[in-house]
């Protein structure tokens, strides 16, 4: 009987730890593991958009990290740029073959089949720009027929292509900044579906920074510097530009030469005002934050929010002159926490530069 007992004892104990080491533990955590998957040689560039992988669309010569454009493929720079976690970035665009972009009632009506492209990358050291850098991901714009479409590809680990992740991703990014202080952000990558939270114009989807407004000043050329737009024209993929004297011209808010106010309305333009317009998804908030903005209520000055709710903390006021520290905007621009940090998307961090930008601006203000 004692043999018995000592046997069910060992058979029940044999039994449990079988049990632990199957069905009993925790499922081991997902590892994300970089991209590794070797590009398909047997892709052809057909015009059927999107491609698999971004060297398929052959925009770049050499190695492809080196973002080097072919003859077709154009730089364009937008005066402000919009910021994304401290990520540089490098655009171009490519107009078809016999096609050019025209100038509509004061706006870019661009051919089907032009692609607007925009890499995200960081240098490992942000005090020297030039020092190895890595690209996280690009995003492709692609004017098809039926309207714009958003396709993200995110770079491998190898920095030699891209592939094509439409449910986006995210990446540890490591670098040093301009302080010398070691970073870590954690990337996110959005899906094709959130590009349309940003890029909405009157629910479509619309490029941002590729406006008369963002381009109308001159950039340095390879051999020359001139206004991009009149350089457009020289190429043969614009017509109908009259001269910058004739659109509106937006200014680098990082240029501290400029007028205070001006580098703030630049700013708030770039990074606001694609939902806080008339035609943005935020318009029934009032608040429209676009560059030309004179309103003083709907800029938010003395302003109570419509639709804040907790994102508003303990404040009344979008912005309340000369009390940046007590205006809801400021506070929201402050923030990193979900249903309170605006911008919703594109960001993980907080903009210590432009948040203290706009600060300043309020502060400076008289009731």
């Amino acid at each position: 009987m004692k043999n018995i007992a000592v046997k069910t004892i060992l058979y029940l104990s044999l039994a449990c730890l079988a049990f632990q080491l199957t069905s009993c533990n925790k499922p081991a955590p997902e590892v994300k593991s970089p991209i590794t998957e070797e590009p398909d040689q047997t892709e052809m560039a057909d015009g059927r958009f999107p491609y698999k992988w971004l060297s398929t669309y052959g925009f770049f010569e050499g190695d492809l990290a080196d973002l080097k454009p072919n003859e077709q493929v154009v730089l364009y720079r937008p005066a402000s740029s919009l910021f994304t976690d401290y990520a540089q970035k490098s655009r171009f665009i490519s107009v078809p073959d016999s096609q050019k972009i025209t100038i509509e009632d004061g706006e870019l009506n661009f051919p089907v089949g032009t692609i607007l492209i925009k890499n995200f990358y960081y240098p490992s050291n942000f005090q020297n720009p030039e020092s190895e850098k890595k690209i996280i991901e690009t995003r492709l714009l692609i004017q098809e027929e039926g309207g714009w479409e958003a396709y993200p590809y995110i770079w491998n680990e190898e920095q030699t292509n891209a592939v094509l992740k439409v449910v986006g991703g995210e990446r540890e990014v490591r670098f040093r900044d301009v302080n010398g202080e070691d970073q870590v952000i954690n990337y996110l990558i959005p899906n094709k579906n959130q590009c349309k939270t940003c890029h909405n114009k009157s629910e479509s989807l619309q490029p941002i920074g590729v406006k008369i407004k963002h381009l109308n000043f001159e950039i340095d050329w390879v051999d020359t510097k001139s206004n991009q737009l009149a350089h457009w024209q020289e190429l043969g993929i614009l017509e109908g530009f009259e001269g910058k004297e004739n659109y509106p011209a937006m200014i680098d808010y990082n240029d501290s030469d400029q007028v205070l106010a001006d580098r703030a309305m630049a700013y708030l333009d770039i990074n606001c005002s694609h939902c806080h317009s008339q035609e943005g998804p935020a318009s029934t908030s009032g608040l429209f934050l676009t560059f030309d903005q004179k309103d003083p209520m709907k800029l938010g000055i003395m302003k109570i929010p419509v639709a804040a709710g907790n994102g508003a903390g303990s404040f009344d006021f979008d912005i309340f002159p000369g009390k940046a520290d007590e205006s809801i905007l400021v506070h929201r621009m402050n923030s990193t926490e979900v249903g309170t940090a605006m911008p919703e998307l594109g960001r993980s961090t907080i903009h210590k530069e432009g948040v203290e930008l706009i600060r300043a601006w309020i502060d400076e203000m008289k009731k």
